[in-house]
């Protein structure tokens, strides 16, 4: 299978200070993964890498076979998809607008800039898809936080990417908009088989049902990487999150619990 993504003996230093250490995994075409730990784990600065926004200070990263510090960036960020919850769009845009920036890069549509009919049509098929189809006229300012986060997915895959990133992208949701977003992303691994991606969370509670593998960090470590069932498990998110946490899975979905210390009878 491709590999889509590594990184390799990464380090990161800043001021001084080291945010990551010793970092390295191969993501490939297909697999889904998680960043997993606590805040100030690092999970941001590994997902800079993988979006080519960020160079680490030792090693090595290779995206999408190109290793950084050796491509022109703004070509390769083209084939690379961000979904961030806190995207600032700040004119009134309709849904229908907004996805269409994914094919320029930009906040806002490019002054003189008229998409093909070919990419206004592949905007609208993966408006339908996620299920916003009576919304695409609606203007950004009206929508819901669930049905922002799902035109962003939309936005980062109208360019047909080969490496999609989602950034905590259940940030501020109810339960109900959670699910149907959780939902849309688990629909990709059939919409987009080959499609690799890379999810930020710290709750497990958001993890898609089809995420296939995960990578815990803490204090700029890791402390398990691979299959989600063998990197996922009680005994290695209680030692990331430094809590004695019950990690249970069921239906496909993942939870975790403080463990209660049992107390004697007074």
């Amino acid at each position: 299978m491709e590999t889509v993504l590594e990184l390799r003996d990464v380090t990161f230093r800043r001021e001084g200070r080291h945010i990551l250490e010793d970092i390295g995994f191969r993501v490939r075409a297909g697999e889904h993964w998680a960043l997993l730990g606590p805040n100030g784990a690092g999970k941001s600065t590994v997902l800079g890498f993988c979006g080519a926004v960020a160079f680490p200070t030792s090693g090595t990263v290779d995206v999408l076979g190109r290793r950084l510090g050796r491509v022109e960036l703004q070509e390769l960020r083209r084939h690379i998809g961000h979904v961030n919850p806190r995207h600032p769009v700040r004119s009134p845009l309709t849904v229908t607008e907004v996805v269409l920036t994914g094919i320029t890069g930009t906040l806002e549509p490019p002054m003189r800039w008229e998409p093909a009919a070919a990419e206004v049509a592949r905007a609208r098929e993966l408006i339908v898809a996620i299920g916003l189809d009576d919304r695409r006229d609606a203007r950004w300012p009206t929508l819901s936080q669930g049905e922002r986060g799902r035109a962003l997915i939309a936005r980062a895959l109208v360019s047909e990417p080969h490496l999609l990133l989602l950034d905590e992208p259940t940030t501020g949701l109810d339960v109900a908009a959670r699910e149907q977003l959780l939902e849309t992303i688990d629909g990709l691994s059939v919409a987009v088989p080959d499609l690799a991606s890379v999810l930020v969370t710290h709750h497990l509670e958001e993890l898609p049902e089809t995420t296939s593998h995960a990578l815990l960090l803490s204090h700029g470590r890791i402390v398990a990487a691979g299959p989600i069932e063998e990197a996922v498990t009680t005994e290695t998110v209680t030692a990331a999150f430094e809590h004695p946490i019950r990690v249970e899975r069921a239906d496909g979905r993942w939870s975790a619990r403080a463990v209660r210390s049992e107390r004697s009878p007074a």
